[in-house]
């Protein structure tokens, strides 16, 4: 506050500052990779991080739907007006990022397309269908960190661009299996309907609250997902090696969690039938000290 009693606009020290503390407290697996990075891009994905995080809250929140499309069209000026006079501290620090580093900003509008597909309650016929919608809520996660993380080779960045959405489609598709319980409560159905009726399943909780429909069919098909979104991994975590050692680092952290969590539900999906699948947070630490090592996890695919 000014001396006159109005408030002050943060300084970006103060707003860079406020999205680190955002992305300490709420990441969760983000976190473990996060602090493996220098200061300044340590700084700039947490600004990322705290937009993003913004724009999922809208989505996954108690609001009446009309309020969420006038608040992610809010959200939508805000990203492309990048750059006027603001008292936001995600948005004075999103804008110093960008002035920083090559940041495609573009990517956050294709975020909130994805938002808005489930705002309409977007279901998925086929697999392609499904891709579409994971390379907006996360392949895009993966090019604005590409823009902080750089390459080695100033011709790799195309090539990084396409690798880094698709390791941002196989951490979705991990995401996707282990909320596959919590997405039907929410009203939420995100694997295609072709495959689901082709397997002969249909999703619903029993009286007991666990998924099935039927659950040995169900347990197989997961199993089969899991195996799909590994060979992405493959191809996705190519990406480390284009990057230096603290940006392969922050990105092996954050993608071999989830990739430790795929492989649990690759070996044995039944946990995912009644509840939320988490790797404790001392599996989290060991992942991101050898990432640090640079021995991080690999797809078996």
């Amino acid at each position: 506050m000014t001396s006159d009693g109005r408030f002050r606009s943060p300084t970006v020290e103060e707003a860079y500052a406020s999205c680190e503390a955002l992305t300490r407290e709420a990441a969760r697996n983000f976190a473990y990779g996060i602090r493996l990075l220098p200061v300044d891009k340590r700084a700039a994905l947490s600004a990322v991080y705290a937009f993003a995080r913004r724009l999922d809250d809208i989505g996954d929140g108690d609001l009446p739907l009309e309020e969420k499309a006038i608040r992610l069209a809010a959200a939508r000026t805000d990203i492309t007006g990048l750059g006027a006079a603001s008292s936001d501290p995600v948005l004075i620090a999103l804008d110093d990022a960008c002035r920083r580093f090559p940041i495609p900003v573009d990517a956050f509008c294709e975020l909130i397309d994805g938002v808005e597909m489930d705002l309409r309650g977007v279901t998925y016929e086929s697999f392609d269908d499904l891709v579409e919608y994971c390379r907006r809520v996360a392949g895009t996660i993966g090019r604005l960190s590409l823009g902080i993380f750089g390459t080695q080779a100033a011709h790799a960045d195309a090539r990084a661009a396409t690798v880094a959405d698709e390791l941002g489609i196989a951490l979705q598709q991990t995401n996707i299996l282990r909320d596959v319980r919590e997405d039907l409560i929410t009203g939420r159905i995100y694997l295609p309907r072709a495959e689901l009726e082709k397997a002969g399943i249909t999703l619903a909780l029993g009286p007991d609250g666990r998924l099935g429909g039927p659950e040995d069919a169900l347990v197989e098909y997961l199993r089969e997902c899991a195996q799909r979104a590994d060979e992405w991994y493959g191809r996705g975590l190519k990406l480390l090696t284009m990057l230096d050692r603290r940006s392969a680092a922050c990105c092996g952290a954050m993608a071999g969690i989830y990739l430790r969590l795929n492989r649990r539900i690759r070996t044995d999906p039944t946990p995912v039938l009644q509840q939320r699948l988490s790797l404790p947070g001392w599996e989290k630490a060991v992942v991101a000290a050898r990432s640090l090592a640079g021995r991080p996890e690999v797809s078996a695919a």
